[in-house]
C-alpha cells in the first residue's frame, strides 16, 4: 500500500541537508582560520587546538541533524512523541558527555592549546546555531492547517 501524502520527513530532509552542508562549510572555514590563528598565537599546539575545535563543532552539529532525522523516521514523522524526544534528548546527553570527556582528556596536554580549542569550539557552536536558525526560518514546512475556502478533500 503506498501513501501519496507527504510526511514530515519529506519537508524536513532538505532543511537538515542544508544545515549539514552549511555546517561543513563552517567547519572548513573554522579549521583554516582557527588553525592559522592558533598557529600564529600558540604555535603547533594552537594549530592542533584550532583543528580539534573545528572537528568537534562539525561532529556535534552532524549528530544533532542526524538525531532529528533518525527520530522522525523512528517516530513515523511525528515530532510530538516519546520516541522522537527520547532519541533527540539521548543524543544531546551523549554529546554533552562526549564533550566533557574530550575536554578532560585534552586538558593539560602539551600538544594542544586548550584556549585556542575553546575559542574554536565557541565560534563553531555560535556559527552552527546561526546556521540552524537561518535554515529553519527559511525552510518551508507545512503546518497541516487548511485555510478557509481550501479544498480539503483527498484527490
Amino acid at each position: 500500500m503506498t501513501d501519496s501524502a507527504p510526511n514530515a520527513l519529506d519537508h524536513v530532509r532538505p532543511i537538515f541537508r542544508s544545515i549539514l552542508r552549511q555546517g561543513t562549510m563552517l567547519a572548513i572555514a573554522l579549521a583554516v582560520v582557527g588553525g592559522v590563528v592558533g598557529l600564529l598565537v600558540a604555535g603547533v599546539p594552537g594549530l592542533i587546538g584550532g583543528l580539534v575545535g573545528a572537528v568537534m563543532s562539525v561532529v556535534f552539529l552532524g549528530l544533532t541533524a542526524a538525531s532529528v532525522l533518525v527520530a522522525l523516521r523512528v517516530a513515523g514523522g511525528q515530532m510530538v512523541s516519546g520516541a522522537f524526544f527520547g532519541i533527540v534528548m539521548g543524543t544531546w546527553l551523549l554529546k554533552f558527555v562526549l564533550f566533557i570527556v574530550i575536554l578532560v582528556v585534552l586538558k593539560g596536554q602539551a600538544w594542544v592549546s586548550t584556549p585556542v580549542m575553546a575559542v574554536a569550539i565557541i565560534v563553531g557552536v555560535v556559527g552552527s546555531l546561526v546556521i540552524d536558525v537561518v535554515a529553519v526560518s527559511r525552510g518551508r514546512v507545512p503546518i497541516g492547517v487548511s485555510l478557509p475556502g481550501e479544498d480539503t478533500t483527498p484527490h
